[in-house]
């Protein structure tokens, strides 16, 4: 498909002005009259329009054939496409958003309508570049318009690479990489994980937020294994502790390192403060049952009262961090 800089290539010619169709225009409205009447009046030549060879469709320039028309002229500068008809359509959308009168939102989004059907397999953010809106814009267009993800629920992005359409496994392995090496470039992990730069951009974001890589309602979203491997992976790791029937107990309490070993490798903890002052704090707690029994003889019989209360001030601040965390990831299950 030529794109817009091959169009600005092409040699100008002068076209017929009546050999020119003015229809499949994306302007729902129509014509601008006052813009016509402001185009007739310019002193300068007018810049080319763009014509549908096969169809002799203009695909851009209505406004200013119509103003040719106004001031008595039978021909008019063109440069000429020779794609298919989709092609034309696509071409004349993009041209339209970027330069003259711009379309309006309702065309834009009519726009998105008909390239969605016509280029299933293009991404939200390829159809977004084109027409002007937001790549959430298309994707709930797209929910109406069509069904399924495309091929093998694959979609072609704006670099030309295949990508598939639930990121979350490159999403994953791309705070992977910026765990094990922050000095990665976009470039480095977007190539390496199979993901677009921007969204490499939005996992470093996240993880540098104390988030994790994916968003939020991807998470809702996602199957139950796929959320044990963005972030409830522990799930299956819980402490044991009586009464607690509905976590599998993989772990023993004794073994707390190799929870916190765990939760140390996490980018989403290790590159936040906060998430870094509760690895501290839990890490301060890594101590085998032989060195709390130490730690508890020992204790001077003069402080043994202050030293009580402390445990219990603090004991209920766990709790109460154990509660509210629990209460956020039952929510988001």
């Amino acid at each position: 498909m030529e794109s817009e800089g091959a169009i600005g290539e092409q040699p100008v010619v002068e076209v017929e002005i009546g050999s020119l169709s003015l229809s499949g225009s994306p302007r729902l409205a129509g014509e601008n009259p006052e813009h016509i009447q402001v185009l007739a009046a310019a002193p300068n030549p007018l810049p080319p329009i763009t014509v549908h060879r096969p169809s002799m469709r203009v695909i851009d320039g209505y406004h200013r054939l119509k103003a040719a028309r106004l001031r008595g002229e039978s021909t008019i500068a063109a440069r000429f496409f020779d794609g298919d008809d989709t092609a034309a359509f696509v071409l004349s959308v993009r041209l339209n958003v970027t330069h003259g009168l711009p379309l309006a939102l309702a065309d834009r989004k009519r726009a998105a309508e008909r390239i969605i059907v016509s280029h299933p397999q293009w991404s939200d953010r390829r159809v977004a570049s084109v027409t002007g809106i937001a790549p959430g814009t298309v994707g709930d267009i797209r929910k109406r318009v069509v069904r399924g993800t495309g091929p093998e629920g694959r979609r072609l992005g704006r670099d030309g690479r295949m990508r598939p359409v639930d990121g979350s496994s490159g999403r994953i392995l791309a705070g992977e990489l910026l765990a094990e090496n922050p000095d990665l470039s976009l470039r480095q992990v977007a190539r390496a994980a199979g993901i677009s730069p921007e969204t490499a951009r939005d996992v470093r974001n996240r993880l540098g937020n104390g988030e994790g890589p994916l968003p939020r309602q991807r998470r809702r979203e996602a199957a139950p294994d796929e959320e044990r491997a963005v972030g409830k992976e522990y799930g299956a790791l819980r402490l044991a502790r009586p009464g607690n029937r509905n976590r599998p107990d993989v772990v023993p309490a004794s073994d707390h390192a190799v929870l916190i070993k765990r939760l140390m490798a996490d980018p989403a903890l290790r590159f936040s403060e906060t998430g870094r002052n509760l690895l501290r704090l839990l890490a301060l707690h890594a101590l085998r049952k032989e060195e709390w029994e130490a730690i508890i003889s020992n204790v001077p019989p003069h402080c043994s009262d202050i030293v009580a209360d402390l445990a219990r001030q603090f004991a209920d601040l766990w709790s109460e961090l154990a509660e509210r965390v629990g209460e956020d990831v039952a929510q988001i299950g």
